[in-house]
């Protein structure tokens, strides 16, 4: 038998580091793409217009740029080793949104219109607004497992601001929606959009706690488990609530948004179909019912069933007390018109939707000029966004971290969803924007802070483990071989 010692040499821990690449220089890579594709279109939009390159071009891809790369020196200061993919994608997604609204301030239609302002100008400052909120999310939210201390005062905060557009003197009525607040000296805000955020917050810390019992089923019943009756509360809860969103500020969208939020979190964390059954259920139900007395959700229902009706009501000036609109069937003109591949940048007639043309019905216009193709891409893109989302969900390593980061890509998703449906004809009209796309402050800004809390998320996934450090006292360890 002889023994010898260990040589420092060949000391190695038991447990290394588990290595992951930062990834920061492929994000790099992908943004200058990202403001190198809008730039292009707004070169073409330029010569299609008027057959010059726009004096603003440079201004614009420099304008970009700057912003792009503030957000990836954020990201790759506080964030170092986030989804790089997050990034590039909703950057390109603002670029080419501001493309088509210059290129919509160009219309000598829209311009003629009493209430015309130019958009493009003040779109740019909410995207420098939504960026700075980007990196402001990425300096003090260093762990969003903070968040989940603040459970039940998130539940508060998004109940204030659901109802703040119901305030006499403080909330607007605009086009029979009640959803925006006035605020003196900035404009109109859309509170909906950051409680969406909110909420986000709010059902991942409760279903992280109550997730064992929502679980747990008294009966089956043809092939679904269902809830015993005091866990049917939650749900019936925002059933209630989303409800009287849809009656006291006829918002279908948020409605949706709200409840439809909800019940992917709830399936998630229970990992129960029977859920999503009585969540399908119950949104019919509700949307049913307000849509028999509510004249507002009525008339969108109307010109979802039959757009023709509305358009011809709207252009012969019906006086039945209904205000008819033209713009469902002008959205469908426009996809009908783009064909496969578009009529091309600046060459379409998507301005005739008039003043919601690049607000609700944006989408109308990439589909009349990039065509399907365009349309397509942009919803791959989105898609991407989901994905991105749902798979740092997956890679998270905390419930709380996957229950939010799979309710802020759902309601991500089910916004897409409603919005594009809506505009296409397949849902009726919800009054919501497209993310990123469509104009208006309230969302860009949102959905900049939805995109820093999922990249904050992904860098805690996948930073790499911390090695342990060595033991001293391994150096004296004898090693005992046979001889």
């Amino acid at each position: 038998m002889s023994s010898t010692t260990n040589s420092p040499t060949h000391h190695t821990s038991t447990i290394g580091a588990i290595g992951a690449p930062s990834r920061r220089n492929t994000e790099l890579a992908l943004l200058v793409f990202a403001v190198v594709i809008p730039v292009f279109a707004y070169a073409n939009v330029g010569l299609a217009l008027d057959g010059q390159v726009p004096s603003g071009l440079l201004s614009y891809g420099l304008g970009l740029g700057l912003l792009a790369g503030v957000a990836h020196l954020a990201v790759r200061k506080f964030a170092p080793y986030a989804d790089p993919l997050l990034l590039p994608l909703a950057t390109l997604l603002n670029g080419l949104g501001l493309v088509c609204i210059w290129r919509l301030d160009q219309s000598k239609l829209l311009q003629s219109l009493p209430n015309f302002v130019t958009a493009a100008p003040r779109q740019l400052l909410y995207t420098a607004l939504g960026i700075a909120l980007f990196v402001v999310v990425l300096i003090f939210l260093k762990d969003h497992r903070v968040l989940q201390r603040y459970t039940y005062i998130s539940m508060f905060c998004a109940l204030v601001l659901l109802i703040l557009p119901l305030v006499p003197g403080l909330g607007a009525n605009i086009y029979g929606a009640k959803i925006w607040i006035r605020i003196p000296g900035l404009g109109s805000l859309q509170p909906g959009e950051f409680a969406k955020i909110v909420l986000a917050v709010f059902f991942a810390g409760y279903l992280m706690v109550k997730r064992d019992a929502l679980a747990l089923a008294s009966r089956r019943f043809m092939g679904l488990y269902l809830p015993r009756g005091r866990d049917l509360g939650p749900i019936l809860v925002v059933w209630a609530i989303s409800i009287l969103i849809l009656v006291f500020e006829t918002d279908l969208g948020t409605s949706l948004l709200f409840f439809g939020m909800f019940v992917i979190m709830l399936y998630v964390a229970t990992e129960r179909t029977s859920w999503i059954v009585f969540g399908l259920l119950m949104s019919a139900a509700g949307a049913v019912g307000v849509a028999s007395f509510e004249p507002h959700i009525q008339t969108r229902v109307q010109a979802w069933l039959d757009p023709m009706r509305e358009y011809q009501l709207s252009r012969s000036g019906a006086n039945d007390g209904i205000l008819h609109s033209e713009q469902a069937m002008q959205a469908l003109w426009a996809f009908g018109s783009g064909g496969t591949l578009g009529t091309g940048w600046g060459q379409g007639h998507s301005d005739l939707i008039r003043f919601a043309a690049n607000s609700d019905f944006i989408l109308a216009t990439f589909g009349e000029e990039l065509g399907l193709a365009g349309v397509m891409a942009i919803l791959l893109i989105y898609g991407l966004i989901v994905e991105r989302g749902v798979r740092t969900a997956l890679a998270a390593r905390d419930p709380f971290g996957k229950l939010l980061a799979i309710g802020l890509s759902g309601a991500f998703a089910l916004q897409v969803f409603v919005v594009a449906g809506g505009v296409m004809g397949l849902i009726p009209l919800t009054g919501m924007t497209m993310p990123f796309l469509a104009y208006g402050g309230s969302s860009v800004l949102a959905n900049w802070a939805l995109i820093g809390i999922l990249i904050r998320i992904s860098d805690t996934a996948r930073r790499p483990a911390p090695t342990p450090a060595g033991n001293p006292d391994a150096e004296m360890t004898q090693v005992v071989r046979p001889s």
